[in-house]
């Protein structure tokens, strides 16, 4: 099944010159991705995998039945064109035998220019669309976002990579513990999506705490939404600058002392990565505070 992707790009470029200006790209076997303007186009697939195996067939193949989302095409043969009007278009294409036993498919997602694109996420209040932190310095962050109100959708593909790595970056899916794997030469990021679909939980597995960071790590998540549309967002960061760390411990306390320890999540040992602590001492009743004082440790 996973020739059936290149076979698609094979026929795209023996036909899309004459028919369709748009890019279009690979995005996972059997995922194709086509970028659109908002005026009327096609776009060519290809359902067996080989010249061959289309000689095979009895009149070059159309016996084949075609479906989009499930239903019945009018289209014949080996070959369909995807009708692209405005952002429409994206489906689940399936091609079958006569007998309705499947032979391949492909999801094409349709992604807007940039004069048309409409949000799938809304910014956050740092005017951005991600926001990425860690707790500690070894090399694990989090990156959240919100889902546009009326356009919840879900994960597509997750990249991230070193910036100034030149090796080219290959991502996977693992699904069966749905893990993300991107690897170059220099750096290997695993990812997960988080229960809740608002976001993703990534290891720099490769990041020594130790080391000064030389090069800036990139994230690029892309989302898809019901309707088979796909927006691309992304952001760079030192893992220095998304520190935050997370609550203080309190193991004790009564009227007169206070004792805290370091977050168990941050990075050891304390002396390498030493923390400083504020306190505040807070003066006032049960209806509300009225004066304070603030020391350091």
């Amino acid at each position: 099944m996973n020739l059936f992707v290149f076979s698609i790009i094979v026929s795209a470029v023996l036909q899309v010159g004459c028919q369709n200006p748009r890019s279009y790209w690979t995005l996972l076997p059997n995922i194709l991705v086509v970028e659109v303007n908002g005026s009327l186009g096609e776009q060519p697939l290809s359902c067996l995998e080989s010249p061959e195996e289309v000689m095979r067939r009895d009149k070059e193949g159309e016996d084949i039945v075609w479906k989009k989302d499930g239903v019945e095409e009018t289209q014949r043969g080996n070959s369909y064109l995807v009708q692209l009007e405005e952002s429409l278009g994206g489906g689940n294409y399936t091609c079958h035998n006569k007998d309705g036993s499947l032979i391949n498919h492909t999801v094409v997602l349709i992604q807007e220019d940039e004069t048309n694109r409409r949000k799938i996420l809304v910014k956050n209040d740092q005017e951005d669309y991600l926001k990425c932190s860690a707790q500690n310095y070894n090399g694990e962050f989090h990156c959240s976002w919100t889902w546009h109100r009326s356009r919840v959708g879900s994960v597509a593909f997750i990249k991230a990579w070193r910036v100034s790595d030149e090796n080219e970056t290959w991502c996977t899916l693992d699904t069966s513990v749905q893990l993300w794997r991107c690897s170059t030469g220099q750096s290997n990021f695993s990812c997960s999506v988080d229960k809740s679909g608002h976001g993703i939980s990534c290891l720099d597995e490769q990041h020594c705490p130790f080391a000064e960071e030389s090069q800036r790590i990139h994230v690029t998540v892309h989302v898809k939404t019901q309707h088979f549309l796909v927006e691309s967002y992304s952001k760079h960061f030192y893992l220095s600058e998304i520190v935050k760390p997370d609550k203080v411990r309190i193991s004790k306390l009564n009227r007169s002392m206070i004792e805290w320890s370091y977050p168990s999540s941050w990075s050891s040992p304390y002396s390498y990565f030493p923390l400083t602590f504020q306190i505040a001492q807070l003066k006032g009743d049960a209806k509300g505070v009225t004066t304070h004082a603030l020391t350091q440790k």
